[in-house]
Parts: structure tokens; sequence; C-alpha cells
């Protein structure tokens, strides 16, 4: 970057890619152990182009169809992550102000941000999909190169529609709306091929897995063999044609974004960065917003900051989301419940992995950390108070699958439920009995601290009690 002019759109693009870059706050633990990962995908890599290199490819209508469903999945993943990226450079990047303050063209500070996010979306699924498919193009097979070049159209694309789609919402519902409806927006974007395989398999009693499904129900319509359909296909495996007009188009939208957007993207900062007095006339005094006891102040206090982050909202939706599949399972046709255990096992530890997430972020992003300590109050009451209002916040999620489990076996419920309430809060304790206070707007990234090793004996806790609960269950 040193050789670069300094402003110009290349040094302002790699500076985002490098803020994106430290943004992940991983420890050094944690970098050596995405080393790890990356050295053995790229020596699988290695060994499956060495298996694959005498091999002649046979490139037909299933071969493309495969293609184009592997890219239909990883334009959903990308424009999920491009929404959320979007959002966060709108509203909570912070250097905004110093660069359109600067002697720089608002156009130039624009593309880079556009670019930066471009980049950042593919950097995420290339480092998982190229120590594979590289060596494998490289060992005997060129025409997979191809794949990159749809990489980067899927990337600049997805990172089009979704700096689109949260300026659109900023014009439309104002930015603080905005935000919360494009976490829902991003949530739903992220699962929605998952819903649609998952609606698929709920239709009859066939035993075909949704995938499978979807894989048939394209294949006779004949999408992936010829037209628009197939040119992922095409791309993937070195189509001369199908690479230039992915690449020339995504390229030319991405040009276009970049200028028709400038304008809308100036008008949603300014919009972000204001906040405007309330139209409705406050009733009541308050006192309503004051408790007498110590745990009701702050659990009132905890579960009001944590209803208000759009964030969260994210992660709720998600695991909802995900749910669904098993809810719809046990509500069919009217038939009780089949996998009672296996719901058990799965509350126990969705709720611990939630009411961690969720204690973690009420004890460790703490704007008055200072406060506390020298407040005359003992510490454990703080701790309890705070982990109980993660736990309220985390309760509605858990009560699914314990009321699907009751048609079968109400003791099985109240198991499920016992069991479900000692995980969360079993390991939430942990969480905020050796939470690290900062203040929130620190925790804009929400990468969740407390090391590797806490994290496994969270994850190993929820596992073990989520086993004995299934057991228990299963002999209701």
């Amino acid at each position: 970057m040193r050789r670069l002019p300094p402003g110009s759109l290349v040094w302002l693009t790699l500076h985002e890619l490098r803020g994106n870059l430290r943004a992940t706050g991983r420890s050094r633990m944690g970098q050596i152990l995405l080393a790890l990962v990356l050295l053995g995908y790229t020596a699988l890599g290695v060994g499956l182009g060495l298996l694959l290199a005498g091999e002649q490819w046979r490139v037909d209508g299933v071969a493309r169809l495969v293609a184009l469903i592997a890219s239909i999945l990883l334009f959903t993943f990308m424009t999920t992550q491009a929404l959320l990226a979007s959002q966060r450079t709108l509203y909570e990047a912070g250097d905004l102000d110093l660069l359109f303050s600067a002697p720089l063209d608002p156009r130039t500070v624009v593309s880079a941000k556009l670019l930066g996010i471009a980049g950042g979306v593919m950097l995420t699924f290339s480092i998982f999909l190229l120590p594979i498919l590289l060596p494998v193009a490289l060992l005997g097979h060129p025409e997979l190169l191809g794949a990159l070049a749809l990489l980067v159209a899927l990337a600049c694309t997805a990172a089009c529609l979704g700096l689109g789609v949260t300026l659109v919402l900023a014009r439309t519902v104002g930015p603080r709306a905005a935000r919360t409806l494009g976490q829902i927006l991003a949530a739903l974007t992220g699962a929605s091929l998952f819903l649609v395989t998952q609606i698929l398999n709920q239709q009859d009693d066939r035993r075909e897995s949704g995938t499978v499904l979807l894989f048939e129900a394209l294949r006779d319509r004949g999408y992936g063999s010829s037209g628009l359909s197939s040119l992922p296909g095409r791309a993937v495996f070195g189509d001369p044609l199908a690479i230039l007009l992915l690449l020339g188009g995504a390229l030319g939208l991405f040009a276009l974004a970049g200028w028709g957007m400038r304008n809308a993207f100036l008008r949603s900062y300014r919009a972000g960065g204001a906040r405007p007095a309330s139209r409705r006339v406050a009733k009541g005094g308050i006192a309503r917003h004051f408790y007498r006891g110590l745990f009701a102040t702050i659990f009132s206090k905890e579960l009001r900051l944590l209803l208000r982050d759009p964030a969260l909202i994210f992660q709720l939706l998600l695991r909802i989301v995900y749910l669904a599949p098993i809810l719809l399972i046990a509500f069919r046709d009217g038939r009780t419940l089949p996998l009672a255990p296996t719901l058990a096992f799965t509350s126990v530890v969705i709720a611990g992995q939630l009411v961690s997430s969720l204690a973690w972020l009420a004890a460790s992003a703490e704007d008055t950390p200072d406060l506390l300590k020298v407040a005359p109050v003992a510490k454990d009451d703080l701790d309890v108070a705070k982990l109980l209002a993660a736990m309220a916040l985390a309760a509605p999620l858990g009560l699914l699958l314990p009321i699907a489990i009751a048609l079968e076996t109400v003791a099985g419920a109240l198991v499920t439920l016992l069991f479900t309430a000692g995980a969360g809060g079993a390991v939430g304790y942990l969480e905020v009995a050796h939470a690290q206070p900062a203040p929130r707007a620190t925790f804009q990234r929400r990468q969740k601290g407390g090391g590797i090793v806490r994290n496994l004996v969270e994850f190993v806790i929820a596992l073990i009690l989520g086993l004995v609960a299934g057991v228990v269950v299963y002999f209701l």
C-alpha cells in the first residue's frame, strides 16, 4: 500500500479489506487453528487433484444443474453477508465522517466501500473453496478455473444487491427501522434455500430429502441444461462465452451500482447519523423506569438493552428458521411426535448455545464497568441478574421443542424444560463469571470472546446435559 497513491481507489479498497481482516479479532490460537484447517484443505485438494488428474470430465445437464444449485446456495449466503456488511458500513464503521470530509471524490469513497463489501464476501468463501478447487484445476483440469470467475461474479452481484436493499430500506422506513428489517431479511435470505427444501419435503410422505426433491423439480423443468440457467454450469467447466457473459455482466452491474448508489449512499449515511425527535408526547413520569430492588433494576436494564439490539434479531430468527423443520415433523398430519428424545437433546444444546451468546453480550457489553466495580453490591448479584435476563430472552425459543414433546409425553416435556434451563444456566454463568466488560460500541462485530477452551467446555456441558435429557425422555 505504501507504493500506491494515497486516497486512490485501490488504496482505499485495500484499506477496507485490511480493516475487515483486523476486525475479525481472532486470537493467536484461533489463527493457528485456521491455518491448520487451511493446510488440511489444501492437502485434501492436492490429493484430490492427483487422483483426478487422468480422469476425463463428462459435462452433461446433471453436472450443470449441480453447479446451478451450488451457485444459488452460495449467492444466498453471499447476499446475507453483503446485507450485514452494508449495515456495518453505513451505521457502525465510524470512518465515513473522515472520508467524506477529506479531499476525496465521493464516488471513489463509495466505490471503495462497495469493493470492500464484495472483497470481504469473496474472501470468506474463497478460504474454503479455493484450497480444494485450485489444486484440482492446476493438476490436470484447468477448465475449473472458470469457477473462480463465477465466484467473483457472484460476490460482485451479492454486494450490489446487499447495499441496494440496505439503501432502499433506509429510504423507505428510516435508518433505525432499516437496521432491524435488514437483520430479519438477512436471516431469511441465508436460510431461503434451506426453507424451500424443507417445504418440499413436507408436501407428501416421500422419503427423499428436500434437496433431492428440489433437484428433481429443476431437472424435470429443464433448468441447468440450456438457456440462461446453464451459464453457471458452463462457466464452472471453462466455457469462455459463459465466463465472459457472467463476469462482464457482474462487473458492469457493479460499476453501474457504484455510480447510481452514490447519492443514495450519502443520503442514507447522513440520515443514519441523525436522531430525530419523537413525534409522540411522553405519557406518565419517569418513575416507571426505576425499581426499588437491585435485581429488578439490573434485570430490566439488561433485558431492555438486549431487546434493542438489532443484531440479536438475526441470531434468534436464524435459530427459529432452522428449528421449523423439526416442528413440522412433530405436528405434520396431526400425528404424535416420533422423535421425543432427539428433540429433547436438540432443545438443550440449542438453548445452551443461545444463552451463552446472550449472557456474553449482557455481561461483556457494559458501558459502566468501573461504576459497577466500585458499587457497594456483590458481583454475584449482578451476574445472576444479567444471566436471568439472557435466559428470559431465550425462553420463548426454548419452549418450542418442549411444547412439541408434550404431544407424546408431558413428563418428557417437563424433563426437557428442566435440562434446557439447566444447560442455559450452566453455560451462561460461565460467561458472566469470566466476562471482561467493555463499552457496547466495541461489540459491533459480535465476536464472542472467552477463548477456544471455554467455548469448548460450554459446548461439552450442553452436549452432556442434552444426552442425559434424551436418555431420560426415552425411558419416560
